[in-house]
C-alpha cells in the first residue's frame, strides 16, 4: 500500500494537494489528528487492501502528537508500507494575502492570535513534520490550477513499481523570492544578461534570439557544463540511496531569461538520462 501524509501550513494548498491524490485514486481523509494515524491507517490496510491511502494533518494534532510523529512514521515504514510525507509551505506574506482574499479564519486565530503571529506558531508546530517531508512544495506563486499541476506531475504513482527520483528543474527570479522548496540553488546572476539589450530584452530565455545570445558566451557554457557534470554525477547516487524526490532552483535576477534558458538545457540533458520522472517549470515566466 503506497501511502501519502499531506501536511503544511493553512493556506498553502493541503486540500489542493488531497483533491489531486483523490482524483488519482487514492482514498482520502483530511484533518486526521496524529494520535490516531497508526490505527486509522492498520485498519484501512486491511479493508482497502491494495488501495492507496492518502491523509492530511495539520497543528491542530498539537505540539504532544505531533512530537510523537517521527516514531509513527519509523513504525509505518517498519511495517512495509511506502510512505510519504508531504509538506506545502508559501511565505507568510502570501499567506496573510490569501486569507485576506477568502475571508477564512486561522486554524490557530481562535487562541486570540494575531494572523501574523498564528501562521508563525503553525510554522514552529509543524517544524518537525517539514524536517521529515520527504517533497516539499513552495506554493507561493502558484494558483489553483499551477499547483493541481505540480502535484500530479511529482506524486504520479509508478505503475511499474520501481524505486524512481522524481527530480523538478525549476528557474526562478532573485527579486520574486527565493523558493522554499529546493533542494540545490544554483545562481547565475553572473552570467551575462540578455536584459541590458533592447532588443532582446522582450523574449524570454525560450526563445531563439536569448538563446543564440547566452549559446556565444563562453561563461554561459562552462557555468552549464559545471551544473550539467554536478547533476550527472549525483542525481544517480541520489536514487541509489532510495531518495524519492529532488528539486533543483536555478536562479537569475528576473527570472525570464538566463535561468530559463540553462533550466530547460539542464532538464533536457537529465531527461535523456533518467527519462520521464525528470520535469522542468520556469516559477516566473
Amino acid at each position: 500500500m503506497n501511502i501519502f501524509i499531506v501536511s503544511g501550513l493553512s493556506g498553502s494548498g493541503k486540500s489542493i494537494a488531497l483533491n489531486v491524490l483523490e482524483d488519482e485514486g487514492y482514498y482520502c481523509i483530511d484533518n486526521l489528528p496524529v494520535g490516531l494515524l497508526l490505527t486509522v491507517l492498520r485498519n484501512l490496510t486491511k479493508e482497502l487492501h491494495h488501495q492507496d491511502v492518502a491523509v492530511g494533518i495539520d497543528a491542530r494534532s498539537g505540539s504532544d502528537e505531533l512530537n510523537d510523529f517521527e516514531n509513527i512514521i519509523l513504525e509505518l515504514r517498519a511495517a512495509g508500507h511506502h510512505l510519504t510525507v508531504l509538506f506545502l509551505q508559501a511565505r507568510e506574506t502570501v499567506l496573510i494575502k490569501r486569507y485576506g482574499e477568502t475571508r477564512r479564519k486561522h486554524p490557530l486565530t481562535h487562541e486570540g492570535l494575531p494572523l501574523i503571529e498564528a501562521i508563525q506558531k503553525e510554522k514552529q508546530l509543524l517544524s518537525k513534520v517539514a524536517g521529515l517531508a520527504d517533497l516539499q512544495i513552495d506554493t507561493s506563486q502558484y494558483s489553483v490550477h499551477d499547483l493541481s499541476l505540480v502535484v500530479r506531475e511529482r506524486v504520479h504513482p509508478n505503475d511499474s513499481g520501481e524505486h524512481k527520483l522524481s527530480v523538478l528543474i525549476q528557474s526562478f527570479g532573485f527579486k520574486h523570492g527565493l523558493p522554499l522548496d529546493s533542494d540545490y540553488v544554483f545562481d547565475l546572476r553572473c552570467l551575462p544578461n540578455p536584459h541590458w539589450d533592447a532588443k532582446l530584452r522582450p523574449y524570454s530565455g525560450l526563445d531563439q534570439p536569448v538563446a543564440d545570445f547566452l549559446a556565444e558566451r563562453e561563461e554561459v557554457d562552462e557555468m552549464y557544463q559545471d551544473i550539467s557534470r554536478f547533476l550527472t554525477i549525483w542525481m544517480p547516487r541520489l536514487a541509489a540511496s532510495n531518495r524519492s524526490y529532488v528539486t533543483i532552483s536555478l536562479g537569475c535576477t528576473g527570472g525570464r531569461h538566463r535561468s530559463v534558458y540553462l533550466a530547460d538545457k539542464l532538464g533536457a540533458k537529465l531527461k535523456d538520462q533518467l527519462g520521464d520522472a525528470v520535469k522542468t517549470r520556469h516559477r516566473d515566466l
